[in-house]
């Protein structure tokens, strides 16, 4: 993983982290010393592997996919951090046992991004099907239940599609968190974002800050040296 300081198994038969879930993890206001985190839709663990090198928080995974699981255990072993993560294999709209509702500092997710259509989302091959659209949870879904687990004045980041913004603000208002930063992501400054990155407060004040946009790849497509600082930084 970037910076070197985390090592994640993977398979190519099944969907593998991305740059959204590193630039999430990093984004994402976390309690350092203590808390608990709750990580949604984790897949193989990459947003809670990636935050255990910024706080020491307990921190909780879960993925409806069992495979993505294991290999996300196996992760967290590999990097020492098994007893600080703990991966749950459940749906995030079953959650009963395994959870307790409002007693979260901080819900983080990378859910996906796309709505099943006639057209999309029924692909033959059902992890990345799972992994791209919203066929096991919608966005509303995924804000509902963030909504349900984090404490009042907790944070809860996503990361989603800039096109997405307007149902991301809406469904924080309806399930009262208050969208309070945002930052978007370009492929180069020439080009619109093609990602974005939200973080809100439940009961928080209005106001929301918009920080400086990350510009990634420069004019012969090497990283801007201001990302690759960001981005590979532990």
């Amino acid at each position: 993983m970037p910076g070197g300081n985390r090592f994640i198994y993977q398979r190519k038969d099944v969907f593998a982290f991305s740059m959204d879930a590193v630039l999430l993890a990093k984004f994402v206001k976390v309690p350092v010393p203590q808390g608990k985190i709750m990580d949604l839709c984790a897949g193989n663990g990459a947003v809670p592997l990636m935050m255990t090198l910024r706080t020491e928080a307990k921190i909780d995974a879960v993925e409806i996919q069992e495979l993505l699981c294991n290999l996300a255990s196996k992760s967290m072993v590999h990097n020492g951090v098994s007893n600080q993560v703990r991966v749950i294999h459940s749906d995030i709209l079953l959650l009963k046992e395994e959870v307790a509702w409002e007693t979260y500092d901080v819900v983080t997710c990378n859910p996906p991004y796309f709505p099943v259509t006639s057209e999309k989302g029924k692909n033959k091959d059902k992890p990345f099907s799972l992994a791209r659209h919203e066929v096991a949870c919608t966005l509303e879904d995924v804000i509902h239940v963030s909504s349900r687990l984090v404490k009042q004045k907790g944070r809860v980041a996503l990361v989603h599609r800039p096109e997405r913004v307007a149902d991301v603000f809406a469904l924080m208002k309806q399930y009262r968190i208050e969208p309070k930063r945002i930052q978007y992501v370009h492929p180069k400054a020439t080009k619109d974002a093609n990602m974005v990155m939200v973080e809100g407060v439940r009961e928080g004040n209005p106001g929301i800050t918009t920080l400086p946009p990350w510009i990634v790849y420069d004019d012969v497509n090497q990283f801007t040296e201001v990302f690759k600082h960001h981005y590979e930084k532990d």
